[in-house]
């Protein structure tokens, strides 16, 4: 693993030096993943849109006086579920902005229509509910929680996430991407993470790139992950995102990361995250897919045939036929996985509850893949 000083100075190589580095990481990629590059079909479900935090790069958050705030219902979340069994998905997405009710009255209002008092408890009989009726696996992206939360959440979903973005007060700040955001702060984000290793949950996190943190930033935040996995194992993928401006927010114009950007980044997540980490970045957020591919990736994370990418709606999915042939030309496999990696399936005692563990079972190969390949879309 790269030691912390020399991640600093990889923002200096040459392009020499870059084309050297990424043939080392490709290496580290090859030997723990070999050519298999993974996807997870899946349904999109965003239960609110409703946040108490104001990101200012965010598009999906509406407040109430924009007529567009609201919550799913019990019908249309099951609705949505069973259109995406029915395209061949096997996990369902929660994402839903954090703690609503704690901001607005109308949050609490439909919370109450539901005989709830709070979203986290509407969100664990939500996603029970598609446990229950569908044949799909819930994964939750809930943002920050407390241990209590995580806990009460864990029986019904395989696996959860919140992305840290980046580890750095400055963001707090007047001005800043996260400033009127209290679930943003570093403390929040890590303590989640070591809430979620305690009970030994399969968990996703990563990092926003270009919302105006410093490459050591980025680099102190990779460094955070990995040393919570070597503690606890429980991260089992981090994402590596870049800021898009989006039109109408007060980021609209702020400069986006270059390719150059992204694929530093991810090579320098590759060298510095346990080999056992998969490693991933959106595929619709940047066309040149080859590119992540050389930047060490073997995962493109969710994708779906049915829903939108509520956060970015202006970027579409990939046809998954199309990534495939595209993987296939660079000399890769692209394969569907579940929302639980086969490392976490092969120890379910520690890491999956009974139900769950059973579930994931059925939809699963021998290999701890997706029993069934869908590559149409």
């Amino acid at each position: 693993m790269i030691k912390r000083t020399e991640a600093y100075d990889l923002i200096n190589l040459s392009q020499i030096e870059l084309a050297n580095f990424l043939r080392e990481v490709n290496t580290i990629r090859s030997e723990a993943w070999g050519n298999i590059i993974t996807y997870s079909r899946k349904v999109f479900i965003p239960l609110t849109n409703m946040c108490r935090d104001q990101c200012r790069y965010c598009t999906f958050v509406q407040t109430p006086d924009s007529g567009k705030a609201r919550y799913m219902t019990p019908d249309a979340v099951l609705r949505t579920a069973l259109q995406g069994q029915n395209a061949g998905c096997k996990e369902a997405l929660f994402s839903l902005g954090e703690r609503p009710e704690l901001r607005y009255r109308l949050a609490k209002d439909l919370l109450r229509q539901q005989g709830y008092d709070n979203t986290i408890d509407y969100l664990h009989d939500m996603a029970e509910l598609v446990l229950n009726r569908t044949l799909l696996v819930p994964h939750i992206n809930a943002g920050a929680l407390s241990y209590q939360e995580l806990k009460r959440l864990r029986p019904v979903a395989g696996s959860m996430g919140m992305m840290i973005e980046s580890l750095t007060d400055h963001l707090m700040k007047k001005g800043q991407a996260h400033h009127g955001c209290p679930d943003k702060t570093p403390q929040r984000r890590l303590e989640t993470l070591r809430s979620a290793g305690k009970l030994n949950i399969p968990f996703t996190t990563g990092l926003l790139i270009g919302i105006g943190e410093t490459w050591q930033q980025r680099i102190d935040s990779l460094f955070a992950i990995n040393d919570l996995y070597l503690e606890y194992g429980h991260i089992q993928e981090v994402i590596i995102q870049n800021f898009r401006a989006k039109a109408g927010t007060p980021m609209a114009d702020y400069p986006e990361p270059t390719l150059h950007d992204m694929m530093l980044t991810l090579a320098a997540a590759r060298s510095i995250l346990h080999p056992d980490i998969s490693l991933q970045a959106p595929p619709n957020l940047e066309q040149s897919h080859q590119k992540y591919l050389e930047a060490g990736i073997n995962d493109w994370g969710g994708i779906s045939p049915v829903t939108r990418d509520f956060i970015n709606p202006e970027r579409a999915w990939p046809q998954i036929s199309q990534l495939a042939e595209k993987c296939r030309y660079l000399g890769y496999e692209l394969s569907e996985r579940l929302t639980v990696y086969p490392a976490y399936l092969q120890h379910k005692e520690k890491y999956l509850e009974p139900k769950i563990a059973t579930r994931l079972a059925s939809l699963s190969s021998d290999k701890g893949q997706a029993a069934v390949q869908c590559h149409i879309a």
